[in-house]
């Protein structure tokens, strides 16, 4: 009799967990629905996206490789402030002769700053060939260092060791990194230049990413989907709190000449708007972490701990997340120091208080980026645990106590895996 009281209980439990399958199937299934059509809707005609015509691609200009042959220092009369009135760099410039990929040969010359770095016999350079109609003769400017080969080779060690270690998850990890790359090129950057509003892209554009690349990369399962609808809950909060402090702090996205120049190019795009997108595609990968992080913490303390409560895996897989939560704020603080040292080092070079600079739009901004991305990240922590904690098998033992504070010693019942 007790024999057949739990065949059932597990027939009735299997039969509950298909059916909550299959109702978070449909609700999955809608969404990608909505964000489908959203995209669709949002997708900009091309002779709406804005373009500037390539500096570089006009007649006679073109883009040349080529090694460096031999390096002279010469003087320049470069001095201590340059013709803006801004400090610049002394010493001497640097005379390149350069053998380019079609058998030409050139001299070019680098000023200071790049002088000054280091350039070395059997370098590979890009060089700006011009070559007027009419001319005897073609002309060549220095443009930069060809990083074309070592970034490739960076990319497949980067790639070799992540499927090394990772195997097939690391695989699908790459898989999904380039799909995410794609979207970001093909859809958010031509809707925004088309003048779509900023932050809905942002916010459909990274609810489609993570629908895709969670189950691409996690596999289907009513786990991946708690972490899917943590994840979201995460963009929502992230787009709410950006649209509120970009206004609040009056950020403009006017920090340098470059976003000067892109206003001019497509003056229909927000700029502002353009700060409060970027501040919810900013933090999406250490949001996708954690909420990922969380919703298999939960599944396998529901597997550990089988007859324990829903509140009480709740509250165990809180103390973990709390720890994540700790070591994501430093994940995105060093972050943020790492990609703006220049910036850091010319603020602590000026005689002007920390507070200040922090005040200016350049700096301001990355600060709310990274206030808000955090504020949106550990929002979502106890929220993708409360959803997970309520997706997660229900617990064997006799009732779903809160009080309960059952630790069996026997193994996990393998249905709740």
């Amino acid at each position: 009799m007790t024999h057949d009281l739990h065949s059932h209980v597990g027939i009735g439990e299997d039969h509950g967990r298909r059916r909550m399958a299959t109702v978070l199937a449909g609700v999955v299934g809608a969404l990608a629905v909505v964000l489908g059509v959203s995209v669709w809707i949002l997708w900009p005609a091309a002779e709406d996206v804005a373009k500037a015509p390539n500096p570089y691609g006009t007649q006679g200009v073109s883009i040349v490789s080529g090694t460096v042959t031999e390096v002279r220092a010469i003087d320049c009369g470069g001095g201590p402030v340059g013709p803006d009135g801004l400090p610049a760099v002394e010493g001497d410039c640097g005379e390149l002769l350069v053998r380019t990929a079609g058998d030409e040969s050139a001299t070019v010359i680098v000023q200071p700053a790049v002088f000054r770095t280091g350039v070395e016999v059997g370098d590979s350079v890009d060089l700006v060939r011009v070559e007027p109609e009419g001319a005897t003769e073609p002309t060549f400017e220095f443009l930069d260092f060809d990083r074309g080969v070592p970034l490739v080779l960076l990319g497949l060690a980067c790639a070799a060791v992540i499927v090394a270690v990772a195997r097939w998850r690391g695989l699908l990890a790459i898989v999904g990194v380039v799909a995410t790359i794609g979207a970001i090129v093909v859809f958010v950057l031509p809707a925004l230049l088309a003048g779509e509003n900023p932050l809905v892209v942002a916010v459909v554009g990274s609810s489609a990413i993570m629908l895709v690349v969670l189950y691409l990369v996690h596999g289907v399962s009513i786990r991946t989907t708690a972490a899917l609808f943590g994840t979201l809950i995460g963009i929502a909060l992230t787009a709410v709190l950006g649209w509120l402090t970009t206004g609040w702090t009056h950020l403009t996205g006017i920090s340098s000449e470059d976003d000067q120049i892109l206003m001019a190019v497509a003056g229909q795009i927000s700029l502002s708007g353009v700060v409060t997108a970027s501040m919810v595609i900013a933090g999406l990968g250490v949001l996708n972490d954690v909420t990922v992080t969380q919703a298999s913490a939960v599944w396998e303390l529901r597997a550990a701990q089988p007859e324990a409560s829903r509140r009480r895996t709740f509250v165990s897989a809180m103390r973990i997340g709390r720890d994540h939560i700790a070591s994501s704020v430093y994940t995105l603080v060093f972050a943020y120091a790492g990609t703006a040292m220049t910036v850091l080092l010319l603020v602590a070079a000026y005689d002007r208080s920390l507070l200040e600079i922090a005040g200016t739009e350049q700096v301001g901004a990355e600060i709310a980026r990274t206030l808000v991305g955090l504020i949106g990240l550990v929002l979502a922590v106890p929220a993708t645990t409360a959803i997970a904690a309520a997706l997660a098998p229900a617990p064997s033992g006799p009732s779903d106590d809160d009080t309960a504070d059952v630790i069996p010693n026997e193994g996990p019942d393998p249905h709740l895996v």
